[in-house]
């Protein structure tokens, strides 16, 4: 059930993998602040269409849904509601923002909100006081800007170990929720975790940016990583300082993925790859297996320090030469590129392992369901999960399939909405 509860002992961070089983998760029901928008405001809001809140709403009820029945739920609402009760936390976070949007002049406004109003102005967007003619004359309608994306909870932080990396966005409109994320880890009073933040690095040389779609906890010693148009070869450097700092002993791995500048389907490396079980990947076939115009590169941490950093021929072989044999199941087939290029744009590939060999994914991606019911995936739909018609123990493996018409537009799936927490370790 979701977690509102005051915590007496805060929930330890620790992510040590990606198919864990999960002991607690983050997640954000979608609210008003996805349908704040108009059609020209879109672009700008990272989106290509504009959602049906209340059929989008239905369809993440099936995640929280599913996802309580294994672990424990929290809410960024709840958690952010919790920073702002705090007097301190309050002011500390409400300047950060104002300084980094230019909206001092929205300080006391905000100041003299209560908890549910300034939880609300937030995430949903503060609309600009026309009161003078320059404000009139602005076409922009708020002066702060709803979070249209913060439903993807996997963007802006990463639990890495016990630690909460606090993520450097690559676009502006998305970089509050960077700020929500680092206040609620360090402020909420929920969690035990150190936090390692990027908003102030100052790179040696290009532009320094991270998501968390592009950053996979596949072992405790090996981070794959996706460089591509929300994460910078800068942004990778230094995550991997912080990764030599906290690892000064033994050898730790990191293997970058260089994806497309185009189309926006491949946004993030949980859009072409995404870890299913102990010995499964998903992959979107022409990428990861095939295509050799990206590069690969495996960066070797030795006692703290980086030893070596060299070219290698893809993802699976490099994670094979770590004693991580994968096979992969082929987003929208093996047969029909344009299938494969139909559902990898749906977020075929992009699944959230809730256990090994347990995920959760959209029911529309037919073709890929049918890859994984030859896999060895017993395919069932959430809402059978919730009322209890199917149990998720009975099987070793399963494909939980949600309602995916209108939260895909957001351009994401499973793995992107939820931020895991906790999970258990895994027997390799």
């Amino acid at each position: 059930m979701r977690n509102t509860k005051k915590e007496n002992n805060p929930l330890k961070i620790d992510v040590q993998s990606e198919i864990g089983s999960l002991n607690a998760v983050l997640l954000h029901t979608p609210g008003p602040e996805v349908e704040n928008m108009t059609p020209r405001m879109a672009q700008r809001a990272l989106y290509s269409d504009i959602l049906n809140l209340s059929i989008a709403q239905k369809e993440y009820e099936q995640i929280e849904g599913v996802l309580s029945k294994v672990a424990r739920v929290y809410q960024v609402r709840d958690l952010l509601a919790r920073v702002l009760d705090n007097a301190e936390a309050r002011r500390e976070l409400i300047t950060r923002i104002c300084i980094a949007e230019q909206a001092g002049g929205c300080f006391d406004t905000l100041m003299g909100m209560s908890t549910p109003q300034l939880v609300k102005a937030l995430i949903e967007g503060l609309p600009a006081r026309i009161d003078t003619l320059t404000a009139f004359l602005n076409e922009d309608y708020y002066s702060l800007f709803p979070l249209y994306n913060f439903y993807f909870t996997r963007d802006s932080s990463v639990t890495i170990g016990n630690n909460a990396l606090i993520c450097r966005m690559a676009n502006q409109v998305r970089a509050r929720e960077a700020m929500i994320m680092d206040a609620i880890y360090r402020r909420s009073g929920c969690f035990d975790c150190g936090t390692i933040d990027l908003q102030n690095v100052v790179p040696e040389r290009g532009k320094l940016f991270i998501e968390g779609g592009d950053v996979h906890v596949v072992r405790d010693d090996i981070l794959v990583i996706g460089n591509g148009m929300r994460t910078s070869a800068a942004g990778i450097d230094a995550l991997a300082a912080h990764f030599c700092d906290l690892c000064p002993q033994g050898k730790k791995h990191i293997i970058v993925q260089q994806l497309p500048a185009s189309p926006e389907s491949f946004i993030h490396l949980d859009m072409v790859f995404t870890l299913l079980d102990r010995d499964k990947c998903m992959v979107f076939e022409p990428l990861i297996l095939h295509d050799r115009s990206f590069k690969t590169v495996h960066i070797t941490i030795e006692d703290g320090k980086v030893s070596r950093i060299r070219s290698v021929s893809g993802i699976l072989p490099a994670l094979r030469g770590l004693g991580m044999d994968l096979e992969p199941i082929c987003c929208g087939g093996s047969s029909d590129s344009w299938v494969q290029e139909r559902e990898q744009w749906h977020s075929g590939s992009n699944m959230f392992a809730f256990a090994p060999g347990k995920v959760l994914c959209y029911a529309r991606n037919e073709a890929t369901l049918r890859e994984m019911d030859k896999h060895g995936f017993e395919v069932m739909a959430a809402r059978d999960v919730i009322a209890g018609r199917k149990k998720l123990e009975d099987y070793a493996r399963c494909c939980v399939t949600i309602q995916g018409s209108e939260l895909p537009r957001g351009g994401g799936g499973a793995r992107c909405m939820t931020m895991p927490l906790s999970r258990k370790a895994v027997e390799w």
